[in-house]
């Protein structure tokens, strides 16, 4: 089989379907297809764009016929919990606080809160996996981490298809438990607390004080070079060294190709190593989307291999 591994899209309906034909896939039945391809979409399907219902209904029917696959996003996971009440209080899993309601908008005005369609839409959500382990690559939407991974399915917190327990995602969304650290990992990525004295706002224009970091990297010794945004209140300071007890140990040169989205990187698209490429290129924001076509029998990522739906 080929794949054709699909970045963020976030409500892009548009430069999905130029994308999907870019690729050679023809719409049958209602469905884009394209013989001996299965597309591979690494989650965040929803919010920021203008058109979420169009993007969902260009890829459920093709997840949901075998002619895709795909990851959840932490922007799936969050509109879980957004549509979710607790099952010991009328309060929802994921607060619905101005920031939070801001950032689920767009997905709001097309889907709005305790619909029917919504609400199947919402358990739709839950088959998503958190992960692919394909025989020649992986899919996650952020960070593989292959101790949390296996913390998870030790603990039986996933089904046998890799997706969060349906009375997992209570614990998944309690701040301290050990399935909401793995949650903020695996769908969310990595993240370091700056020093005293640091902090930065987000493209939302939200406070921070803790960085997202190159978790593929395996030399990375100071902030400064972690950080996978570049911050300015860092950019100006002499190098801060990382502490010991925080090594970034990286991932391994010998693993199988890794692929995610969730980073917002910008410019040409282009492999990180080998057997390491983000595909989120900024589709929500004015960016391209992005593909990278894995060929049958390939063992590395290849440049020349990722096309844009510019």
């Amino acid at each position: 089989m080929n794949y054709d591994i699909i970045g963020d899209i976030h409500g892009q309906a548009d430069k999905l379907i130029h994308l999907l034909e870019k690729l050679g896939y023809q719409k049958i039945n209602n469905c884009y297809q394209k013989t001996d391809h299965q597309a591979v979409f690494v989650g965040d399907f929803i919010d920021r764009g203008t058109k979420q219902k169009a993007v969902i209904d260009i890829v459920r029917p093709m997840i949901d016929s075998n002619h895709a696959l795909a990851v959840m996003g932490n922007h799936e996971f969050n509109a879980i919990c957004y549509h979710t009440k607790s099952s010991s209080s009328s309060s929802y899993l994921r607060p619905h606080s101005e920031k939070n309601t801001k950032q689920h908008q767009a997905f709001l005005n097309e889907y709005p809160l305790g619909s029917h369609e919504t609400n199947e839409l919402i358990e739709w959500f839950k088959s998503l996996p958190l992960f692919l382990e394909l025989d020649e690559f992986r899919v996650i939407h952020a960070c593989f981490d292959q101790q949390i991974i296996d913390n998870l399915k030790l603990n039986d917190w996933l089904t046998n298809n890799n997706c969060l327990l349906e009375g997992a995602y209570y614990e998944a969304s309690t701040k301290g438990n050990v399935v909401y650290e793995a949650i903020e990992v695996l769908l969310k990525g990595k993240e370091l607390l700056l020093p005293n004295g640091y902090s930065f706002k987000d493209k939302d224009g939200n406070q921070r004080n803790e960085i997202r970091i190159k978790w593929w990297g395996s030399s990375l010794k100071t902030y400064q070079e972690a950080s996978v945004l570049k911050i300015k209140s860092l950019s100006v300071a002499s190098d801060i060294n990382i502490p010991q007890e925080h090594t970034i140990n990286g991932y391994p040169a010998t693993e199988k190709p890794v692929f995610f989205g969730h980073y917002w990187f910008s410019g040409k698209p282009e492999r990180i190593s080998a057997n390491v490429a983000c595909l989120d290129y900024s589709a929500g924001n004015g960016g391209s989307l992005i593909a990278y076509q894995w060929n049958k029998g390939s063992h590395k990522i290849n440049n020349d291999s990722f096309i844009s739906s510019e």
